[in-house]
């Protein structure tokens, strides 16, 4: 099987560009080919406590060569704050092939939607394509999208 093929089989798995791609939780084998399609950063958006979360996700990453970032977001309360982390990762990166994911690709579908509306300057059309492929953001994450957009 090719790699290709092995990333659309994670959970939720968009590819948005040459360099970034997105998913809910890959296993530990997941990470294998990913590593194998040649990504060099892991950002994480889930919690910890979250129901498929890789207890030892970071020594899986690392121990594969890739880099390991984790910005916990809170489900029911994303911040502006961790929004301006994720920014500055993605920014301070942007010569590297970057996967990001949480448990299911929402919150990180979201965050690609800012990220791309306000750093690459993608239309609203454009960019809620995507957004929309994995879900419609809820009242709550709605709040943090206006709020973002009217910051930056």
């Amino acid at each position: 099987m090719s790699v290709k093929n092995h990333l659309t089989e994670i959970y939720n798995f968009l590819q948005i560009s040459d360099a970034i791609a997105t998913s809910g939780q890959p296993t530990a084998e997941e990470f294998t080919a990913i590593k194998a399609a040649g990504y060099q950063l892991i950002v994480n958006l889930s919690l910890p406590t979250s129901s498929n979360a890789l207890p030892n996700e970071q020594k899986i990453v690392e121990s594969q060569g890739m880099q390991y970032v984790h910005i916990p977001v809170v489900w029911e309360n994303p911040t502006l704050e961790d929004v301006t982390k994720f920014f500055g990762v993605m920014e301070t990166n942007s010569d590297k092939k970057i996967f990001v994911h949480c448990a299911a690709n929402m919150r990180v579908s979201a965050f690609i939607y800012l990220f791309r509306r306000i750093h690459q300057g993608l239309d609203n059309a454009a960019a809620e394509q995507d957004l929309h492929k994995i879900w419609v953001p809820n009242e709550v994450w709605q709040k943090l999208i206006q709020e973002v957009l009217n910051t930056y």
